[in-house]
């Protein structure tokens, strides 16, 4: 299982690095998933955490990178590395290092963890 995960992980940061996060998340996220940031209470339920998504969007004037560095896989679990860049329509530019852990049953995401900080 752990080489199919990890064949979903790479799909999905495929559609990231082309920008298109609400397809990606339309595309793996279980019904009833949980997402976790740092020092944030968890959202929970796809289409809840697609709307915030698209909320966020909102506020975003350009996308320059989401970029992989590393990645790896365990059991049900995947993990990896990675850089966000984009311009936000206030005209700040943010740079986010971020690792993210997920765990998925039958090719969706049920649980997802982002540790992140802007440089």
């Amino acid at each position: 299982m752990e080489n199919q995960n990890l064949a979903y992980l790479e799909t999905l940061l495929d559609l990231l690095s082309e920008g298109k996060f609400i397809e990606g998340m339309e595309t793996f996220f279980a019904d009833d998933v949980e997402i976790r940031e740092v020092g944030q209470a968890p959202k929970r339920g796809r289409d809840h955490c697609i709307a915030v998504e698209k909320d966020l969007l909102e506020g975003v004037s350009e996308f320059i990178q989401y970029t992989a560095h590393s990645k790896g896989a365990g059991g049900d679990t995947t993990f990896y590395e990675a850089t966000m860049e984009f311009k936000t329509k206030d005209g700040q530019h943010v740079i986010q290092n971020q690792a993210v852990v997920t765990t998925w049953q039958n090719g969706k995401i049920v649980n997802e963890r982002y540790y992140h900080n802007n440089i």
